[in-house]
């Protein structure tokens, strides 16, 4: 990484993450990354992650974290007409301010544990075709003894035969 990336930010202080995934530990990583792009550190946030399809299919993906990207609506398919008025207790600026942080969390959660499933399925179809070509030189190996064996047995007779001849 330091020899890659030598103009960007590596930052080493979290490598052992993955030995507690909880929603608490994690939210250390988002926290410092979200107070990093705050303080002005950082101008942007981009995650590179191991998305998790299925044990054989993980995709590597970067996303951009922060600043949020902002969501284009489609026109057609939102609903003309009037515009419902709801009522936010407690205020839209506190409510924001309290939801904002934790949504960010959640998706930066969602991206450790993501990574940490694909991990998971990677090693779990490594050992399944471990344990397939296993079984496949088991297999080759005990033809070869068997066919090693069924030579000697016949070189044996062949001697025990022939040594008879002779002495009869």
């Amino acid at each position: 990484m330091k020899k890659r990336y030598k103009k960007d930010v590596v930052s080493f202080e979290y490598l052992n993450l993955f030995s507690d995934l909880t929603f608490e530990n994690i939210a250390i990583v988002s926290q410092y990354l979200m107070d990093s792009f705050e303080n002005g550190t950082f101008d942007k946030i981009e995650v590179c992650y191991g998305q998790f399809k299925n044990a054989g299919i993980q995709v590597p993906i970067a996303v951009q974290f922060l600043p949020v990207a902002k969501v284009e609506v489609d026109p057609s398919k939102t609903q003309s007409g009037t515009k419902a008025d709801y009522l936010f207790e407690p205020g839209k600026v506190e409510l924001l301010e309290e939801l904002i942080p934790t949504i960010l969390q959640t998706t930066f959660q969602k991206f450790v544990l993501d990574t940490h499933a694909s991990e998971h399925g990677a090693r779990m179809t490594a050992m399944d075709k471990a344990t397939e070509n296993a079984e496949e030189m088991i297999k080759n190996l005990k033809i070869n003894y068997n066919k090693a064996r069924q030579e000697a047995i016949t070189k044996e007779l062949s001697e025990i035969v022939g040594g008879a001849a002779a002495l009869g």
